[in-house]
């Protein structure tokens, strides 16, 4: 293997000594996806060159800071939103943030994908693993402090699939505010999309509740999906694949 080589040196080290640079801007020249080796990107500054190899510097190469990104993802339903322990059943969703996963949507992505944008991205608004749908990751710690701290006021679109026979009113208390155990739950809007699916928008309540609150309105929950967080949509973005958030995109 060419990582066993005695000749074979990280490459942050090659492109230092190369172009003159000191260790810590050729990492952030690789990091940021300038680097090509042999014709082709390199973006881990570990990764083992030879001597022979062609190692270059791509035109229009800067050391601004890498931004922060945030990353919308469609979730299928039995993901994790955290690392799955080894030994453990199941998949991770961050298993799925990774350039091939990336959606080819109408918007315009506005960067291209590097290996920092996937390294230390933390998921927001938690939903059940047995769940689908819209989550965000984010490195921006902007993003990621609006949507802990103000996490209450934002509105979450969920559509539910559904069996069995609603109680008489039962959305006219779900608007009211449902008592689940002698607790009162806020006023939740909710409302039929056809006979099996039932769109809910949460503020202030968690969505593993809606299991309990469908068993007390006397339906029984089969499958979730979120729709919605703020201002941002699911939209047509496909089942286990991500994109970026853009610019002027506000939750």
């Amino acid at each position: 293997m060419q990582a066993l080589d005695p000749q074979a040196i990280r490459l942050s080290k090659r492109l230092a000594s190369d172009i003159g640079c000191s260790r810590a801007e050729a990492e952030h020249y690789i990091d940021a996806g300038f680097v090509t080796v042999d014709g082709q990107v390199q973006d881990t500054p570990g990764a083992r060159v030879l001597p022979g190899q062609a190692v270059a510097l791509q035109p229009g190469a800067h050391l601004r800071p890498i931004q922060a990104v945030t990353l919308l993802l469609h979730k299928p339903a039995g993901y994790s939103l955290r690392p799955v322990e080894p030994g453990r059943e199941g998949a991770s969703a961050l298993d799925l943030l990774v350039p091939a996963h990336l959606a080819d949507v109408d918007t315009p992505q506005p960067m291209v994908p590097v290996a920092r944008h996937f390294r230390h991205q933390q998921f927001v608004l938690p939903m059940p693993r047995a769940a689908s749908g819209l989550v965000v990751y984010s490195q921006d710690a902007r993003i990621l402090r609006h949507l802990t701290e103000d996490a209450g006021l934002i509105e979450q679109e969920f559509l539910a699939e559904v069996r069995g026979q609603i109680i008489d009113d039962g959305l006219a208390l779900l608007a009211n505010g449902l008592y689940i155990d002698g607790d009162r739950l806020p006023p939740l809007k909710a409302s039929w999309q056809n006979e099996t699916h039932l769109r809910f928008a949460l503020k202030r309540v968690a969505p593993e509740w809606l299991a309990s609150i469908c068993a007390a309105l006397g339906l029984e929950l089969v499958g979730l999906k979120r729709l919605r967080i703020g201002r941002i949509s699911l939209g047509k973005l496909p089942q286990g694949q991500w994109r970026y958030l853009q610019g002027y995109e506000r939750f």
